[in-house]
């Protein structure tokens, strides 16, 4: 599975800080189907998909969704929205790879930061 995928960014360590485990991976990648996946659960999230590697590579915002069972993370660029993408530990492969891209209101975002979820990400 892994020749398929596209490199979408590098995983930076500075991240580490953030979350509850540490992670040695350097590359995350992400699937040719992500943009398909997008335009059937999110359509109005397709414009961001090219976006992917300055989110990762700059995120205004990290966290980890205690809802979400495995190894994974939260990226949020606030731009004229706020764009969050879920990055994901494929245990069975392992590799970081881009799971899901979508919007998040402002009230969501603040929510987070409020109750700690989501971080101010400073690099």
């Amino acid at each position: 599975m892994k020749n398929n995928l596209i490199i979408a960014g590098k995983y930076d360590n500075a991240f580490d800080s953030y979350l509850p485990w540490k992670i040695t991976h350097e590359i995350i990648y992400q699937s040719p189907g992500l943009a398909k996946h997008i335009l059937k659960r999110h359509p109005e999230c397709l414009k961001y998909v090219n976006m992917i590697p300055s989110i990762i590579s700059s995120p205004d915002y990290i966290g980890v969704n205690p809802n979400e069972g495995g190894t994974s993370f939260e990226l949020v660029k606030v731009l004229s929205e706020n764009v969050q993408i879920g990055i994901k530990l494929d245990t069975r492969e392992d590799y970081l790879y881009v799971a899901t891209l979508h919007t998040i209101t402002e009230s969501k975002l603040k929510h987070g930061i409020f109750n700690g979820r989501l971080k101010k990400f400073d690099k």
